[in-house]
């Protein structure tokens, strides 16, 4: 172990002199630049592990790149979203980037014009800092707003179905997996099938967004197997505020649903609250399903039916897709994954 001085911060001299190399070398080696050999960046980095050394980051932005990567989240309850952050800072972090989080959405209950405020304060938060890329998750803001970011800072959108020539986006094919989860509980020998649906509060065309698909889908689906005056739905927030409310107006309904699909899994936990609050069993009086399996969707005292369209996946597809927007290329990419059912 070398001994040094914690009062001062290890530098990229320090490192060059403890591998006997030049402060060039050590630069290429971090900058992972052409043509530095094998032995080379083992010698540099062994080097920078046995003193501890940390880029500093004001001084690489200045470079040029800050080897960070934003990500916006409307909020921090839905349990679908930390497997888009696994999978991202997986892919991401194989190239030596780090993942920094920020919460765009306003505090429930607020009104369209304060969520869109806050989520405008995130993403400049994260510009200001000179993010090297973000990935916006769900998004409100407008196609034209977020192609202004996507100018200066590589993006990808998660989560939205419109097309840009400025942004990269990664989606679901929403219309397969409610499809799916609506046919399944039609199988089952429902006929009222119930929807839980979320307000729009985003600026983008309602058909790009994927809680209007999803509940398009479903009215599409009843009407399909004749059920059109059966249709009901509830529009609430895909949270478990949401579901609860959602469930609580569905089931005062006469004559109530049998089954309800809720349009995520944190949205379906708090439909299964209030269903056991009317002293109501699942699935012998009301069947539930989600949208997302989430971790929560399989324990066993919940065994939520659920789609499940691979966060994981999904996080590391745009943690690629914003990677080779660093090493330059500029044709934008749709990539949609393929849902399947967990019942």
């Amino acid at each position: 172990m070398v001994a040094r001085d914690r009062r001062r911060r290890v530098t990229i001299a320090d490192v060059a002199g403890h591998a006997q190399v030049s402060t060039t070398a050590v630069s290429k080696v971090l900058r992972d630049a052409y043509g530095v050999s094998a032995a080379m960046r083992t010698k540099v980095q062994a080097a920078i592990d046995e003193l501890g050394y940390r880029p500093h980051a004001a001084a690489r932005a200045m470079r040029g790149r800050t080897f960070t990567i934003g990500v916006l989240l409307p909020h921090l309850r839905n349990p679908f979203f930390p497997d888009l952050v696994e999978g991202l800072s997986a892919q991401v972090g194989e190239a030596g980037y780090q993942v920094i989080m920020v919460q765009g959405g306003a505090p429930a209950g607020a009104g369209s014009a304060a969520t869109h405020a806050a989520e405008r304060r995130a993403v400049h938060a994260l510009v200001d800092r000179q993010v090297d890329g973000i990935l916006m998750i769900a998004p409100v803001g407008s196609k034209s707003q977020i192609e202004e970011i996507a100018e200066t800072t590589p993006t990808v959108v998660l989560g939205r179905h419109e097309r840009s020539a400025v942004y990269d986006a990664v989606l679901d094919d929403d219309e397969a997996g409610a499809e799916l989860v609506v046919e399944h509980l039609i199988a089952l020998g429902h006929r009222r099938v119930a929807h839980i649906g979320q307000k729009d509060h985003s600026h983008a065309r309602p058909g790009d967004l994927l809680h209007t698909i999803r509940m398009e889908t479903y009215r599409r689906v009843m009407r399909e197997h004749g059920l059109a005056a059966e249709i009901a739905v509830a529009t609430t927030s895909y949270t478990e505020e949401g579901g609860y409310a959602g469930a609580r107006e569905l089931l005062a309904r006469s004559p109530r649903p049998t089954a309800i699909f809720a349009g995520a899994d944190l949205a379906a936990l708090g439909a299964l609250a209030a269903i056991h609050e009317r002293g109501l069993s699942v699935p012998r009086d009301v069947s539930v399903a989600g949208y997302d399996d989430t971790r929560l969707a399989a324990l066993d005292n919940i065994s939520l039916t659920s789609v499940d369209q691979d966060g994981a996946s999904m996080g590391r597809t745009a943690g690629r897709l914003l990677l080779e927007r660093l090493q330059g290329r500029t044709a934008s990419v749709r990539f949609a994954v393929t849902p399947t059912l967990i019942p």
